[in-house]
């Protein structure tokens, strides 16, 4: 199991860089999604070690998204049966998810993140055309809904990854929210951001427990972060999501190709 980190006391130099990538990404996830494309990245690059970066980065980002979650909670009037059931799957996946990178060697974690990235990169890349494809899915099959247990394994293997690693974590779960028969897209995101605060929220407290986050970071981006998100959903009709979007996936595929070779 991971040991408690020891990290050097933070340069002003270093604050100021934390603060302002948390920054940039609140607003592009309350925007277009994929702002630990630039946290996670960051954390690292400023001494972090790998393990230690994600639970920063997780505990920090979800500190920010919470709102996000309260914001919907009044779409969330609907499929109270299903709500539960996924809402206590995604704490147990979330459970696993971050006990097993907390029992993963920081080596064999260090030699995962390209490809973990990788993986995340092409799935906020291609969510448009995913989220398309299992509507599209969703509307041939039959009127009745799949097996809640069915939906629940998809959601376990979901929330599993999500406490792992995270990144990419909401668009995965439009697949499971998209088969529940899930029309309205107001609901859809509620379902999103409740499901992934359960998952983010619960991965926390096995970090706690093991020491793995780096306080100072943490409150120094999740401040920064919340700011960023509060603004960017206050103007976030005069921004074009496309081009924030594209503008994500170059840092995303840089980022990957950064730590395929110095990784």
């Amino acid at each position: 199991m991971v040991n408690t980190i020891d990290l050097q006391p933070l340069t002003l130099l270093h604050s100021l860089l934390l603060f302002s990538t948390a920054f940039i990404a609140g607003g592009l996830n309350a925007v277009a999604g994929g702002g630990s494309f630039i946290t996670f990245p960051t954390l690292i690059f400023t001494g972090v070690p790998p393990i230690a970066a994600n639970a920063t980065n997780n505990t920090a980002i979800w500190v920010a998204a919470i709102a996000t979650a309260g914001a919907y909670r009044k779409d969330l009037g609907v499929q109270r049966r299903e709500l539960i059931l996924l809402c206590a799957t995604s704490l147990i996946g979330g459970v696993i998810g971050s006990v097993g990178l907390l029992y993963t060697s920081p080596d064999v974690f260090k030699k995962l993140i390209p490809y973990l990235l990788l993986l995340a990169t092409l799935i906020f890349t291609f969510s448009e055309p995913l989220k398309a494809w299992f509507q599209l899915q969703s509307q041939k099959s039959s009127s009745e809904s799949p097996p809640i247990l069915t939906l629940m394994l998809a959601q376990l293997a979901i929330a599993i990854y999500g406490g792992f690693f995270g990144a990419g974590l909401g668009i995965l779960m439009l697949a499971t929210l998209t088969f529940l028969g899930i029309k309205s897209i107001h609901t859809m995101n509620a379902f999103k951001a409740f499901l992934g605060s359960c998952v983010n929220g619960i991965a926390i407290v096995p970090f706690i427990f093991a020491g793995v986050i780096a306080w100072h970071q943490t409150i120094l981006m999740a401040v920064g972060a919340s700011l960023g998100g509060y603004l960017c959903a206050h103007y976030a009709r005069k921004l074009e999501p496309r081009l924030i979007r594209i503008f994500v996936m170059i840092v995303a595929f840089s980022m990957t190709l950064y730590f395929f070779i110095h990784g």
